[in-house]
């Protein structure tokens, strides 16, 4: 099947300016592509490859505050709730014209992916989330193991994780790197290469507000109240869900994910990769594509 080139776009949301990378068939079946932290839309380049051989167009943004993605405005809230997050991907798919598409999404990208699938499952064919679970409400206080290995988020609601984030932003992104998988699982220019997204102005701002809203430590953007109330108002999600879990993740610990079945009405299905850690994208590029396309393969089919 012959395929596109992949290439960097632009295209304009009610809010951003939102920069991607895109490939596969201009006709395809329609998958977005999302990130997480601290990483950035290369994530998906050992990954994208194999979807588009297959048939899918695939959109991989940088998330707001990250690489060449920019705000319209100056006076638009550096908000870096998961709403906000879903928001910008609900408007890309509507600048796309993209009235119903899968989501694949890591980290922050399979937050956003779960929460869509709560508020706007009208939208979504699929989604595939990679390396964090999902249950329903407000997030709990996670059980003490987990809350150990979340250090950095509680270390960002302090001043002093504050200047860190601000004026070593990169290293402190490196740690996370460093300590979330096995070690010497990435090579020095991979990191260096996704480093240069963190360079956008806004990512800071956008990664404190983040997770300080996310544990109830700074105030919500009021922009997207009712988005939110709705998200939390779900009890289970019915679009078809492949969960992709890392065995030997060092941030989200495995054991967070094993009891999450009950919350989906949806088909749904949890793998764990053993020996991989929290970016499974970069790690087992190769089985984590299999899987995405044994999953997404269901719907090709019936097309």
């Amino acid at each position: 099947m012959s395929t596109t080139e992949p290439e960097i776009a632009h295209i304009a949301t009610p809010l951003l300016d939102v920069a991607y990378i895109t490939g596969g068939p201009a006709d395809g079946p329609p998958v977005m592509l999302l990130h997480g932290w601290p990483d950035d839309a290369h994530t998906w380049d050992r990954v994208a490859p194999a979807l588009w051989e297959a048939g899918y167009k695939t959109v991989a943004p940088w998330l707001r505050g990250f690489g060449p993605t920019r705000f319209l405005s100056s006076q638009t809230t550096r908000s870096g709730q998961i709403a906000a997050l879903a928001h910008d991907a609900l408007d890309l798919a509507n600048a796309l014209d993209w009235q119903r598409f899968s989501i694949i999404g890591h980290d922050w990208g399979a937050r956003i992916a779960y929460f869509l699938a709560a508020v706007a499952p009208d939208r979504l064919c699929r989604i595939a989330a990679l390396s964090v679970g999902w249950e329903p409400g407000s997030l709990p206080t996670p059980p003490l193991p987990q809350a150990q290995r979340y250090w950095y988020q509680w270390f960002l609601t302090t001043e002093r994780g504050a200047e860190t984030i601000c004026h070593d932003g990169k290293a402190f992104a490196r740690y996370q790197w460093d300590s979330w998988s096995p070690a010497g699982w990435y090579e020095e220019a991979e990191f260096e290469r996704t480093a240069a997204a963190f360079e956008n102005p806004d990512w800071a701002a956008i990664t404190l507000h983040s997770y300080r809203v996310r544990w109830d430590e700074a105030k919500p953007d009021p922009r997207y109240t009712e988005m939110e109330k709705r998200q939390r108002a779900a009890r289970t999600l019915a679009v078809p869900t492949l969960m992709i879990q890392g065995g030997d993740d060092r941030c989200t610990l495995p054991a967070t994910t094993e009891v999450n079945e009950g919350h989906f009405t949806g088909p749904y299905r949890r793998v764990v990769l053993p020996g991989v850690g929290h970016f499974p994208t970069r790690e087992a590029h190769d089985e984590v594509s299999r899987l995405l396309l044994d999953f997404l393969g269901t719907e090709m089919a019936g097309a």
